[in-house]
């Protein structure tokens, strides 16, 4: 099968009415208890949520991200029919010790992370940041990672305009929160999906992650900016065999829509998807939708 046919099926799957499932699990990202495991020298905290059996979905998440910063549209969603794992890496939210800058480092962690809970083999869900760090352990670890999806990321040595729209989000007047602007068009519908996703990002009352500083956001602007700064020439890309869904806004201006076209082209088997009018935070404008490929992707 052809990569434009297996996208188009799946396109036509995202926007298709699907009858929902039953959860199989009452607990949910909004009130899910965290826990904590030690590895590599690391006292993670995460959450777990969905069915006991099947492959664990983990999530990865972006650029100062903690657990709740993810959408329970996506991942309470996503839940109703696997395990899903989020967690925060080191350094970041109730997780202790030093904020990586590279990710070199991140990935060893992750790595440790899902070692320590014992899955023999976990799909991956990679947003931003979190992509890269989904590149490394599908190239690294193929026995581990069964299938990839790379969510408005890019690839080593694919740049970014980290900068610039981080300075353009915190100068405007009276914004409540950078990721209205960051994540979401600003037409009027991208405002509306945005304005509805943070009020769903912040559901959480109790126990919620302690939101990211200026040491973590320091790191991670470095790490960030040196791996999209420094190019592999697609050596990472080529050393991935799985299969990847690539999904992404039509106007990202973070990391730019082009380069997960280029990821979509160099990888050996992946599927691309593209959602109109939308930015960064492509899969929370869609939620409905991503979460249909993205089940109908990892079930096939």
């Amino acid at each position: 099968m052809t990569k434009l046919l297996k996208s188009l099926l799946l396109i036509t799957a995202a926007f298709s009415i699907i009858e929902p499932s039953i959860a199989l699990a009452s607990e949910k990202l909004e009130d899910v208890p965290t826990r904590y495991i030690e590895a590599n020298g690391i006292k993670f905290s995460y959450r777990t949520l969905g069915p006991t059996s099947g492959t664990p979905l983990v999530f990865l998440q972006h650029f100062t991200g903690t657990m709740d910063a993810w959408d329970p549209a996506v991942v309470n969603t996503l839940a109703k029919t696997r395990p899903v794992v989020v967690f925060n890496n080191r350094g970041v939210g109730a997780t202790n010790g030093v904020v990586a800058d590279n990710i070199g480092q991140m990935t060893t962690d992750a790595y440790a992370f899902i070692q320590a809970l014992g899955y023999k083999q976990v799909d991956l869900l990679g947003f931003s940041m979190g992509g890269f760090i989904a590149q490394e352990l599908a190239a690294q670890h193929p026995k581990l990672v069964h299938k990839v999806i790379l969510a408005g990321t890019t690839y080593q040595g694919g740049g970014n305009n980290l900068m610039q729209v981080l300075g353009e989000a915190f100068s405007r007047a009276n914004a409540p929160d950078p990721r209205d602007y960051l994540f979401f068009s600003q037409t009027d519908a991208g405002k509306k999906a945005g304005a509805e996703f943070l009020s769903r990002v912040y559901a959480r009352t109790k126990d919620r992650d302690p939101e990211s500083g200026k040491e973590i956001a320091d790191a991670h602007g470095k790490a960030l900016i040196m791996w999209t700064s420094t190019p592999d020439h697609y050596k990472t890309l080529k050393a991935i065999h799985q299969p990847v869904l690539v999904v992404t806004g039509s106007n990202d201006t973070m990391l730019n829509t082009e380069g997960s076209i280029t990821m979509y082209k160099q990888l050996e088997n992946a599927q691309l998807v593209l959602y109109p009018d939308s930015n960064h935070g492509s899969i929370f404008q869609y939620h409905d939708a991503f979460v249909n490929t993205t089940n109908y992707f990892l079930d096939h």
